[in-house]
C-alpha cells in the first residue's frame, strides 16, 4: 500500500492522556524498550540495547544542539507575543512563528528584555507561515540572554532548569535545533562506552530539528502534505563509515527519525554523500529505504509524519499492534517516554 491510498485516518489511535510523558526519568538509560521486530514484540529495559546490536553495527546520532528558541515579550502597545525562532539565518536575521492576537504587518516591533538588558526585533517579511525577524542585537547572543527551552506544545508546563538540561542529548555539539531529536535523550555516556566496548561504531550526523516537526497534517490526502525543510551535514568521515557498512551488509540503526531523514536524504545509488543540505523528505508507505536497515525511536504522535514514518519503515500494520501492545502495557510516550528499536520491514 501506498500514499496514494492512505488517507489521515489510517495513521490515527487512541492515546491515553495520562500515558503522555511530562517530565524525563531521573536516568536518562532507565526507560524502557519495546523491541519490534519481524516476530514478537518483546518488552525490555532500555539498557538491554548493547544485548541487541551487533559488532560491526554503525549507529548513527544526530549530534545538533537544542537552542533556546522561545522569546517572550511585547509590542509597543503592550500586546503580548512568543515567537519560536525556526532558522538563524545570520547575526541579526532569524525565521521564526509568532503568536500574537494580531497578525504582524512588515515593520512590527516586538520588545524582549528590559530595562538595559532590552531588545527589539522587526517583521520584514513573511513566507509560508513564518516571519523573517531583524534584531538589532545578534540573534544568538539574544536568545542565550533571554530565551527559554523551546518544549514540545503536548509538555504542559513552562521550561524549567531541569529541562535546560534534560533536553538535550549528551552528545549535543552543534547548535541550530528547536526541537530535540528525542531518540537520543536515553543515552548516557556510559551505555554509549558499553556500545563501543562491544564493537559498536558510533557515527554522529547533524539534522536541525524546525518547529515544523510538530505541524499537523492537515489535507486528508497524505501525498498533499508538504513538509517543512531542515538543514542537515553529514561529513566525509561519516559517509565513509557508513558506506563500508553499506558494502560490508553490517546494520546501519539510526538512532532517531532526525537521523533517518538525513541519511536517505543524503543516499544515492545505496550509499550516503557527504556534505550539507536541506531536506523535506517525507516518509510515507511505499518509500524505498536505501541505508536504514534498523531504527532505534521513541512513540509519536497520532496523525503526525513521524507516524507515517515509522509505518512505512516496520509496516503498518505491524507498528499498529506495536503502539496497541505499548498503550496496554502502559509506556510512555514522546519526547520524555520511552522507546522501540524497529527492524525494517522490507
Amino acid at each position: 500500500m501506498d500514499d496514494d491510498e492512505l488517507t489521515l485516518a489510517d495513521f490515527d489511535f487512541d492515546l491515553p492522556p495520562e500515558l503522555i510523558a511530562q517530565h524525563p526519568l531521573a536516568d536518562r538509560a532507565a526507560s524502557r524498550l519495546l523491541h519490534v521486530g519481524r516476530g514478537a514484540l518483546v518488552d525490555l529495559p532500555f539498557r538491554a540495547l548493547p544485548d541487541l546490536v551487533q559488532p560491526g553495527e554503525v549507529l548513527v546520532f544526530n549530534d545538533t544542539r537544542v537552542i533556546r528558541a522561545r522569546l517572550l515579550g511585547s509590542k509597543p502597545s503592550g500586546g503580548k507575543v512568543e515567537i519560536l525562532v525556526e532558522r538563524v539565518l545570520g547575526e541579526h536575521a532569524a525565521l521564526a512563528l509568532v503568536r500574537t492576537s494580531h497578525a504582524p504587518r512588515a515593520g512590527t516591533v516586538f520588545e524582549f528584555g528590559a530595562g538595559s538588558g532590552l531588545r527589539r526585533a522587526v517583521v520584514r517579511d513573511r513566507s509560508a507561515g513564518l516571519f523573517e525577524l531583524e534584531f538589532d542585537h545578534d540573534v544568538m547572543g539574544t536568545l542565550n540572554a533571554l530565551g527559554e527551552t523551546p518544549l514540545p506544545p503536548y509538555i504542559r508546563h513552562r521550561a524549567s532548569t531541569e529541562d535546560e538540561a534534560r533536553y538535550q542529548t549528551v552528545f549535543a555539539r552543534v547548535p541550530g535545533a528547536v526541537a530535540a531529536p528525542t531518540a537520543g535523550l536515553h543515552f548516557t555516556d556510559e551505555l554509549r562506552g558499553e556500545l563501543a566496548a562491544r564493537g559498536v561504531q558510533l557515527v554522529h550526523v547533524t539534522l536541525h530539528v524546525g518547529a515544523g516537526t510538530f505541524q499537523p497534517v492537515r489535507s486528508g490526502r497524505i501525498r498533499e502534505h508538504v513538509m517543512h525543510a531542515e538543514h542537515y551535514e553529514i561529513t566525509a568521515d561519516a559517509a565513509r563509515s557508513i558506506n563500508a557498512a553499506l558494502v560490508e551488509h553490517r546494520p546501519v540503526t539510526a538512532v532517531g527519525t532526525t537521523a533517518l531523514r538525513a541519511l536517505e536524504s543524503a543516499a544515492r545509488d545505496g550509499a550516503v554523500t557527504a556534505g550539507a543540505g536541506e531536506t523535506r523528505l517525507f516518509v510515507t508507505p511505499g518509500f524505498r529505504f536505501q541505508v536504514v536497515r534498523r531504527l532505534l525511536t521513541n512513540f509519536h504522535l497520532p496523525r503526525s509524519t513521524l507516524f507515517m514514518l515509522v509505518a512505512a519503515f516496520a509496516g503498518l500494520t505491524r507498528i499498529r499492534a506495536a503502539y496497541a501492545h505499548a498503550i496496554a502495557q502502559r509506556y510512555r510516550f514522546f519526547s520524555y517516554g520511552d522507546a522501540m528499536l524497529l527492524e525494517r520491514a522490507a
